[in-house]
């Protein structure tokens, strides 16, 4: 019997251990993490912390809201006189009804000129402005991503560039060893070609350090916490045009941009600290209002109180308020203006390069293709020199490496366009 169960455990944990194996084997493997430019934006957006940090400044001035509405506390006070203090022996309850007096009062300051109205509504004011440069800061961090996520799809490209380069040029060192073993070729055209070979491994190297650099730093912007460090990007690295024109754009920004915007509402909440510069120069009225208990009678005083605006009327807050205003609106006027030359600065860089993007895709790449395999071919043959040929794969490799660069220049271009738009998406 007991030989039995133990067959039959044996048998239980082999068929256990015989699941679970092909189970791990027909897990599909798990790669690196591929974000694209919209998932990186939107990761940054959410868990970048200085952005976090600033967006406290919102709550910090709702908060502020609150205390510009508050109303004065009202006061209570009171006293007593007349007790026989150092007349211990007079102090009972007939003294105190005869001859000690006692007083309980409430006042209360009452604030003119809508005071407290006028405060919050220049908090509020404050709060708008705010959420506008918080606005602004989210729209200079989707840049930076934009570019860093740039950089790091440049370097791919290159990476691959390299790979592909040396992998064909691999085959050419290759078939140079026969020529050179046989003796169709000298030692030093040998070791020339093995040389240039130095050059595709370089390449490759340091396009790889650019693209660990670049994804490090991506995942500081977008937050330690929010992706792995096995992670990678994904999405098109390629021409996109733009047909928008230069009058649209700038249109659209003027409506658009965060930064305008703020400073549009800096007049406003300049006008309202104006508007409680000059409630502040009226002056508050205390009204108090007492109860008296004195000789077995209790009666009730009224007061009040306000200072005479003799001296001070607040005028020198309502000046420099006033002059505020001025400064708010030439800030609005100098901020409209960096904001349409902006917009035709990043319009006129993205023309250059687009017209530099078309001149490569106009011909020369195919031109530098063809040139290469053409001195591969005759070089292979013996109808080309050495040098011609080397001449031609480093024509073609410099030419392949600047398309990609120019083409991330123009990438970068159109970014930096919807950066000085304010907005992703281009009219």
């Amino acid at each position: 019997m007991r030989t039995a169960i133990l067959a039959f455990l044996v048998c239980l944990a082999v068929g256990g251990d015989a699941a679970a194996a092909a189970a791990q084997a027909t897990s599909p493997a798990q790669g690196p993490v591929k974000i694209t430019l919209d998932d990186a934006i939107q990761m940054a957006l959410a868990h970048n912390h200085t952005l976090l940090a600033a967006r406290t400044t919102i709550q910090q001035s709702q908060a502020e809201e609150t205390t510009a509405n508050l109303r004065p506390n009202p006061v209570i006070l009171g006293d007593a006189q007349f007790l026989p203090i150092f007349n211990p022996d007079q102090f009972d309850s007939n003294y105190l009804d005869n001859l000690a007096q006692f007083d309980i009062g409430l006042s209360y300051l009452f604030e003119r000129g809508k005071k407290r109205q006028h405060r919050l509504a220049a908090a509020k004011d404050q709060t708008d402005v705010t959420r506008s440069q918080v606005a602004d800061n989210e729209r200079s961090l989707t840049f930076q991503v934009a570019t860093l996520f740039t950089n790091a799809q440049l370097a791919e490209s290159t990476i691959d560039l390299a790979q592909q380069d040396l992998k064909s040029f691999q085959n050419t060192v290759d078939i140079s060893q026969e020529r050179y073993k046989a003796g169709d070729i000298s030692e030093d055209d040998y070791l020339k070609i093995k040389l240039q070979l130095l050059q595709f491994q370089t390449d490759s190297s340091q396009a790889q350090l650019a693209r660990l650099q670049a994804l490090s730093d991506l995942r500081q912007l977008l937050g330690y916490e929010s992706v792995g460090a096995d992670y990678d990007v994904a999405g098109p690295f390629d021409y996109l045009p733009v047909t928008a024109h230069l009058e649209d754009l700038q249109s659209k920004a003027l409506t658009t941009r965060p930064d305008l915007r703020a400073a549009q509402q800096g007049v406003t909440l300049a006008t309202g600290q104006y508007e409680l510069a000059k409630a502040n120069g009226k002056k508050d009225i205390t009204a108090q209002i007492n109860y008296t208990h004195v000789a077995e009678l209790s009666t009730a005083s009224l007061f009040g109180q306000i200072q005479l605006p003799i001296f001070d009327r607040n005028q020198g807050e309502i000046a420099r308020t006033g002059f505020a205003i001025t400064q708010a609106q030439e800030q609005e006027k100098a901020t409209s203006d960096q904001v349409l030359t902006d917009v035709e600065d990043a319009y006129e860089g993205l023309r250059s390069n687009d017209q530099i993007i078309q001149l490569y895709r106009s011909g020369y790449l195919d031109e530098a293709q063809q040139d290469r395999d053409i001195s591969e071919y005759a070089y292979k043959r013996g109808a080309a020199s050495l040098l011609d040929f080397l001449d031609a794969e480093r024509s073609y490799r410099a030419t392949e490496l600047a398309y990609r660069q120019a083409l991330a220049a123009y990438l970068l271009a159109v970014e930096q366009l919807r950066e000085a738009i304010g907005t992703r998406t281009l009219p």
